[in-house]
């Protein structure tokens, strides 16, 4: 009404109201009423921001490398940047032109430029795998560029999303780390292939080093056996010769004994000849009519008798005929019973 109109802003806004050309107030999060014919109104904001980007550049190799990341800022002196870009909002806050993309255009050259330099150092293999590094190039970059300083912003942090070669190049990367892993495939199966190989040495030697020594073992169990065996016959030999000696003591003690007893009874068979010698030696010098007479003790018919038939005997060639009578055999026969 009357062209006198109210606005208000977020505290992250840092409006300048000017009025006239002069500034007639200015700071976060303002609401006022201000005349419209006569005022102009900015509202920068002053929190952070964030925007992606992505740009190509060439690698040391002449390698297209595509670079994606996002970069966060904050506009840390908005009247500073009020200067040199248009912030203006209407009646109803809205900016009426877009220079606000131009702080993310300028941060984003200032970036590509800074990565333009860092990735042409680098091979594309190198690039690819260098996304800390570009992070680092573009942060210290921003933070080092006077464009990034005279507008007043602050660079928070950058961050890389992406780093991807050309599709014909991507293509062949692709190709050529197929073909590697193939080839790791391969050295792999072979690797395994020989691991096996040589597990299997490794179990067959251990088998035959076990055999070996089981038969190393059964030798000296051999060897052990005929020591003990040897041992064995060398003890029975020495209890056959201790028993032979033994034998042999006895029987010289028996040949001894044999001895003594022979001449004991030799001595005993001298002693009884002697004692018989001596007994008929009186009787050598007699007749043996008259030692028969003298032993008689009994029936003297029967002696008489029988010395008759001794001299009968004795001169029996002179003799022609000899008459027995029964009646005599029988009364001989009677007197003997």
């Amino acid at each position: 009404m009357f062209g006198i109109n109210y606005i208000k802003f977020d505290s992250n806004k840092y409006v300048i109201h000017y009025s006239n050309g002069k500034i007639k107030q200015e700071g976060k999060g303002l609401a006022f009423f201000y005349f419209a014919p006569s005022s102009s109104i900015m509202a920068i904001p002053v929190g952070s921001s964030d925007f992606q980007f992505i740009f190509n550049v060439a690698s040391k190799d002449f390698q297209s490398v595509s670079v994606q990341g996002q970069i966060t800022y904050k506009i840390e002196n908005p009247k500073q940047l009020s200067e040199l870009l248009d912030f203006t909002v209407d009646e109803r806050g809205m900016y009426k032109s877009n220079d606000f993309e131009k702080v993310s255009q300028r941060l984003i050259n200032e970036a590509q430029t800074a990565t333009s330099s860092f990735i042409g150092s680098l091979t594309l293999k190198e690039a690819l795998k260098n996304a800390k590094g570009i992070e680092e190039c573009i942060g210290s970059g921003l933070k080092a560029a006077k464009s990034v300083e005279m507008l007043g912003v602050v660079p928070l942090s950058v961050t890389i999303l992406g780093i991807s070669p050309s599709p014909e190049m991507a293509r062949a990367l692709e190709a050529e780390t197929r073909e590697a892993l193939q080839q790791e495939a391969d050295q792999a199966i072979y690797q395994r292939r020989n691991f096996a190989v040589e597990q299997e040495r490794k179990i067959k030697e251990s088998e035959l080093n076990t055999e070996i020594a089981v038969q190393e073992k059964q030798k000296q169990i051999s060897e052990k056996k005929m020591e003990t065996e040897v041992l064995q016959e060398q003890n029975n030999r020495k209890l056959r010769e201790m028993k032979m000696q033994a034998d042999i003591k006895v029987e010289e003690q028996r040949t001894s004994l044999i001895d003594l007893q022979v001449t004991n009874e030799k001595k005993m068979a001298d002693s009884k000849a002697y004692a018989i010698k001596s007994s008929i030696e009186p009787y050598t010098s007699l007749d043996w009519k008259t030692v028969m007479a003298l032993t008689n003790q009994g029936d003297a018919s029967r002696l008489h008798m029988a010395i008759a038939f001794r001299e009968l005997a004795e001169n029996a060639q002179k003799i022609n005929t000899l008459n027995i009578s029964p009646d005599l055999v029988e009364q001989l026969l009677q007197q003997k019973k």
